[in-house]
């Protein structure tokens, strides 16, 4: 009898624990576009490994410019040769995979002039790559889940405005689906560009660069780290990723070895309540290391 009573209550016990556990597992972001020879964007999706894709970049934007995409040799966004992915991003899409389109970069010509030069880049995003209407929609008629800001130049105003804008967009399309906003800071506290939007409270995954950034980065030491880490925990975002270099190859510094992050790095993170994941840059590195299979089931 006593062996009966027992075991409902082991049963609970076993899937509350197997709950928490998965309320705090996290995902892998990866950004996608950037590199020839990597997977195709319907490959990536399939392999299984990812939560998040990031399509990089518009790289070019604001202050009157004609907005520019740039896939490396996926495609040619100006012949109307990117139009085909739509099939590769519902594909992504009906698997649970959210796909956004990053915008900046490091090496772009972007910048926000006024509060009315973000609602122009605002309109274009939305009506080019989200839930409104265009006639030269680069990747054609598939809608997008949302924008990621990897600001990194061009001045550090009136990206609040552009996020404010973005979500509005959002929430004020009948029967529709909202936009989703990621940035992508580097590690210093605050972010030089990104600070201001991510204080706006509309992020809902900002992806931390903790690598080309020695003072904060995992191999700056665990003091650091944590200091950092715990920084970024702060701002009023919804979840909050590791962002790590693929490979060795993929940044100057801050290359973590799968088994070190594992045991040693994602067990003082995966805690914390706005723990998301790890963000990978990027695809390709990932294709020739394979760091997202040796760190999937850790994440």
């Amino acid at each position: 009898m006593a062996n009966r009573a027992l075991a409902p209550f082991l049963l609970v016990a076993t899937l509350l624990v197997a709950l928490l556990a998965t309320c705090h597992a996290g995902g892998i972001a990866v950004y996608w576009g950037q590199n020839d020879g990597e997977a195709s964007l319907s490959d990536t999706c399939a392999s299984g490994n990812y939560k998040f894709v990031i399509l990089a970049f518009v790289y070019k934007f604001g202050k009157g410019q004609t907005p520019e995409l740039d896939l490396a040799s996926h495609c040619d966004p100006s012949s109307g040769g990117c139009t085909g992915l739509s099939d590769d991003i519902r594909s992504c899409q009906s698997s649970g995979i959210k796909v956004l389109l990053s915008i900046g970069g490091g090496d772009g010509s972007y910048g926000l002039s006024s509060q009315g030069d973000a609602r122009d880049v605002a309109a274009y995003l939305w009506n080019n790559y989200l839930g409104g209407t265009s006639s030269s929609r680069p990747l054609g008629d598939a809608v997008l889940d949302g924008i990621d800001f990897d600001i990194e130049l061009g001045g550090s105003k009136y990206w609040d405005s552009l996020a404010r804008d973005l979500k509005n967009m959002g929430k004020n399309k009948v029967g529709g689906k909202g936009v989703l906003l990621s940035a992508a800071p580097q590690c210093p506290f605050p972010d030089e560009w990104d600070n201001g939007a991510i204080n706006t409270g509309l992020f809902d995954y900002v992806w931390v660069q903790f690598y080309n950034n020695p003072p904060c980065q995992v191999n700056a030491g665990r003091g650091a780290f944590m200091d950092a880490w715990k920084q970024w925990e702060s701002v009023p975002a919804g979840q909050i990723f590791l962002g790590l270099p693929a490979s060795k190859d993929a940044a100057g510094t801050g290359f973590v070895p799968a088994d070190d992050l594992n045991s040693n790095v994602l067990p003082l993170i995966k805690g914390s309540s706005k723990y998301g994941g790890v963000m990978l840059w990027s695809k390709y590195y990932d294709d020739r290391a394979g760091y997202s299979d040796a760190i999937k089931s850790h994440v």
